[in-house]
């Protein structure tokens, strides 16, 4: 493993700098601005309409639907695969990478990104398919054949389903469980191998069930998760409110001047701090990704524009609020004058300080460092825990598609064999593979999104009261 290593990731790391620093800037924001503008700023038209539907009639138990899920048990599935380790351990790197101005940059390719997201869950919706056991099926593979009927449109959506299994289904389930483990070796100083068994043993019962078992499970883990969450991140900013105003100002300043905090030329500095907001924005709210259509494809909802209202609300609360959360704490603890982090991420902190622990570290400083760490720990179990269940399914839906129901079984299997390694061995370049992974479902979704963008405007509701 350690030659395999040693020989694939400077080449691996190459690649995913050039997509992350070019093809994958462009991608989002160019596909995010278009249908911005096509749906008439969709994303701020209907953002009180999206609320209303989430929060309207809330319910942590909703009724047992016959097939799919009900529309806030698919918003919380989708959930579930946003907030994960993207939102504590992916922002902590790109604030380590990129300063504090990468989160500004994660800000506004979130904006966009609500347009995005919209245009997913609105085709997903409508290109579902019912199969002969009454079971939904969704996702960008189903709207890429819709928007190229040949050859090309088979290829591009085998492209995609590969590109998810791999990225989401095996080696994302495996990060997500090494965060899981490392956090929990690090705060309660519990064996890797103790909690992969554990872990594994719950996973599976829930897989078993299938969708409806899942649902009930995130309907009611996510907003708990969410909640217990936001209330420590609070307490933290009460006790550092008066550093606030300079958290903000340094979000800003850094995003327009990154080289005053991570250092290097003005142009390379810029670079490091748009690339690191645009590939953890994308890792956190996975729009334009193409996962978390696969959750909105199951809601039994009257019209798709309802669910694509619903969609942008996950975007709103997975970086506007828990990401930003986690970064406002990182910046108003570490950053500030009496920070450890004041001067930059400096060479002579890169053995104390990393991604994994930074968030720790930040909540350390108010609750003292035992607990911050048990208080992350527990956080990020429940968030990586609930990513896993999500995408587990969305690479499950694909294997379906490219093998049938007997290769979903096996998928499931192997799924959860990478879970169990990923809580007792580490490697950079599965990290590094999985970002590669990622960012190549990107290029196969945004085609079909455009494919499909005469489909999209006429789902699209430019008028409430039609």
């Amino acid at each position: 493993m350690e030659s395999l290593n040693t020989a694939l990731l400077p080449a691996v790391q190459k690649i995913n700098a050039y997509l992350s620093d070019y093809v994958l800037i462009f991608l989002l924001l160019g596909v995010g601005l278009y249908f911005t503008f096509r749906t008439k700023f969709v994303q701020i038209r209907c953002f009180k309409e999206g609320w209303n539907l989430v929060f309207g009639n809330l319910s942590l138990k909703g009724e047992k639907q016959e097939s799919g899920m009900s529309s806030f048990q698919a918003l919380a599935t989708s959930i579930a695969a946003q907030v994960g380790t993207g939102n504590i351990i992916g922002a902590s790197g790109a604030i380590l990478t990129g300063g504090p101005g990468a989160i500004f940059w994660m800000w506004v390719i979130a904006f966009f990104s609500m347009a995005t997201i919209y245009a997913e869950a609105v085709l997903a919706q409508k290109t579902r398919v019912t199969t002969e056991d009454g079971d939904i099926l969704g996702g960008p593979v189903y709207y890429i054949r819709e928007a190229f009927k040949g050859n090309g449109g088979k290829f591009l959506a085998g492209f995609f389903a590969i590109a998810i299994i791999i990225a989401l289904g095996f080696f994302g389930c495996m990060i997500q469980s090494n965060s899981i483990g490392s956090t929990f070796t690090t705060a309660f100083g519990v064996p890797g191998w103790i909690i992969g068994i554990a872990l594994v043993a719950i996973c599976a019962f829930i897989f078993m069930g299938g969708v409806q078992r899942l649902a009930s499970v995130t309907e009611k883990l996510v907003p708990i998760m969410a909640a217990v969450f936001l209330l420590g991140g609070v307490i933290v900013l009460i006790a550092r409110i008066k550093y606030i105003p300079a958290t903000f100002g340094m979000i800003v300043k850094y995003a327009f001047q990154p080289q005053a905090i991570i250092g290097g030329a003005f142009g390379a500095a810029i670079k490091t701090a748009l690339s690191q907001g645009a590939k953890r924005g994308l890792i956190s709210n996975e729009a334009g990704m193409g996962s978390t259509p696969h959750a909105h494809a199951l809601a039994i909802v009257k019209h798709p524009h309802e669910q694509g209202c619903v969609a942008m609300i996950g975007v709103f609360l997975d970086t506007f609020v828990i990401l930003t959360l986690n970064a406002l704490i990182i910046i108003c603890t570490l950053y500030t004058p009496d920070g450890i982090l004041a001067g930059g991420y400096t060479p002579a902190l890169e053995n104390i300080l990393t991604k994994t622990n930074l968030a720790q570290t930040a909540f350390g400083t108010v609750f003292g460092a035992q607990l911050g760490a048990s208080f992350v720990a527990i956080a990020l179990f429940f968030f990586a825990f609930s990513t896993i269940l999500s995408w587990n399914m969305f690479g499950k839906t694909n294997a379906e598609y490219l093998f049938g129901e007997k290769g979903a079984k096996v998928y499931t299997l192997l799924s959860l064999v990478f879970i169990f390694l990923g809580t007792v061995a580490k490697s950079d370049l599965v990290w590094e593979l999985s970002d590669l992974f990622n960012q190549l479902m990107v290029l196969p979704n945004v085609v079909g999104l455009i494919g499909c963008a005469a489909l999209v405007m006429s789902l699209t509701k430019f008028d409430k009261n039609k």
